[in-house]
């Protein structure tokens, strides 16, 4: 038998990601072949996010027994000798469903968690928050009422934990509601992989990856992935590309001509949407800075609705604004013009600022994202949270702190730290490093 590996995704991900990077962005991987299987839903907008509740109950009804029929059909195959024979299987968080095929046909499963360990730490916790009343929520004034500010006591490895910086599906009042259950599910079926990976590296999240291992005995941070990825020598393996839009080639010229540190990159990320007026109070918060900035804005940013700016606002920046669909993140967040960043808090962005040693404004949106601006903002340093109410004012005056304040000096002093301890995990003899190398030995590869 040669050996390969299979990259399996959904119909919809595989078309956007040809559609982003190109027809042929895939070719030239002799040893990797890419399978889709359809994800339920009927076809939607390829430039936009799926519906994610959607999305998730579709999965849990279909991915099951697309997958095993995939599984069975590589079976046959490798015992024609026509393919290898599938030896393990690493899966996203999303599709815990691998578990119960894996079972089935006794083949060693690793759940890759994409969040970070203590956003995956608070999904942990849900089962408890709803047998202990916390959650669904009795009433929607709970919202507003402070009860979100309520400290849960009893989350060992989340020092002062509140309601609100657990992930927000916990914000429901339905007990049946899709993502609240959802991802329960997918927390205890992950106690039964072989082992769980995670995007990031001890020194960070210590006390939290000490809480989490007693939860899942076989776990290997093996992050950040981006500086790991950069150590690839196979240029057909580097060209790979992950992101769905297509990247605009003008924003490296850009930051180019501009002072060191002195740029605010603002993303808030793929799935994150906003209203017409929170769109124009950043726009407008950003202006008032006088600050140079480089903003992301997706076509799907606004609820129904193309994002459009006013014309006074584009006269009012131009020079110093740039506005574009989507770009090179990493590079951007690299690049010596960029002093700060203006973020939805997910957790590759999280990640991406860290490793660029560049500090930030968390506008969290969902899911952990709100996890994250608090570890940001409260044990990290390197993060101040702005009001889900956004008001120009408070963009301009967060934004001059960043940029020119002193918390905004201490926190890209804090930030460059980080970095410098990201770096030294993934080099030889580091923790990521080395739990690479202990992941293919004590499961990858130890498989008779």
């Amino acid at each position: 038998y040669y050996s390969e590996e299979r990259v399996l995704s959904s119909f919809h991900i595989h078309k956007r990601l040809l559609r982003s990077q190109g027809p042929h962005s895939l070719d030239g991987l002799p040893h990797f072949r890419f399978d889709m299987i359809p994800d339920g839903l009927p076809p939607s907008d390829p430039d936009s996010t799926q519906d994610i509740p959607s999305l998730c109950a579709s999965l849990s009804e279909h991915g099951l027994s697309t997958f095993r029929s995939l599984l069975l059909k590589l079976q046959e195959q490798s015992q024609d000798a026509v393919v290898p024979p599938v030896t393990c299987i690493v899966s996203d968080s999303m599709m815990t469903f691998t578990v119960d095929a894996a079972e089935e046909l006794k083949i060693p499963e690793v759940v890759f968690w994409t969040p970070s360990a203590c956003g995956l730490l608070g999904y942990t916790k849900y089962r408890r928050l709803v047998e202990d009343g916390f959650t669904p929520l009795a009433d929607p004034t709970y919202l507003l009422n402070g009860y979100l500010e309520t400290t849960v006591s009893w989350t060992s490895g989340m020092k002062s934990i509140r309601l609100r910086d657990f992930p927000t599906f916990i914000r429901t009042l339905d007990h049946q509601d899709i993502l609240l259950n959802f991802v329960i599910r997918e927390v205890e079926r992950s106690f039964r992989a072989s082992a769980v990976i995670l995007n990031t590296f001890d020194t960070l999240e210590h006390d939290v990856l000490e809480s989490l291992s007693s939860v899942f005995p076989h776990i290997y941070t093996i992050g950040p992935l981006q500086l790991l990825a950069d150590q690839i020598q196979d240029e057909a393996l580097r060209s790979v590309g992950g992101n769905l839009w297509r990247e605009e080639p003008g924003c490296l010229p850009w930051l180019d001509s501009k002072e060191p540190g002195s740029v605010v990159y603002v993303n808030f990320g793929s799935i994150t949407v906003m209203t017409t007026g929170q769109l124009t109070e950043f726009a407008w918060g950003l202006a008032n800075s006088q600050k140079p900035f480089l903003w992301i804005i997706r076509p799907d940013l606004v609820v129904s609705k193309s994002a459009v700016l006013l014309p006074e606002f584009v006269e009012e920046i131009a020079g110093r604004g740039m506005l574009v669909s989507w770009c090179q993140q990493e590079e951007v967040l690299k690049h010596r013009a960029t002093g700060g960043f203006l973020t939805h808090s997910g957790w590759n962005s999280t990640l991406e600022s860290l490793c660029g040693g560049v500090p930030v404004i968390c506008w969290p949106f969902f899911a952990e994202q709100q996890t994250n601006c608090r570890y940001s903002c409260t044990e990290w340093g390197i993060g101040m949270e702005i009001d889900n109410d956004v008001k120009r004012d408070e963009v301009e005056g967060l934004v001059r702190e960043l940029m020119e304040g002193e918390k905004g000096k201490e926190m890209r002093k804090k930030a460059m730290e980080w970095k410098t301890k990201a770096e030294e995990a993934i080099m030889p003899g580091g923790t990521s490093y080395n739990n690479v190398d202990k992941l293919i030995s004590e499961v990858l590869s130890s498989i008779d």
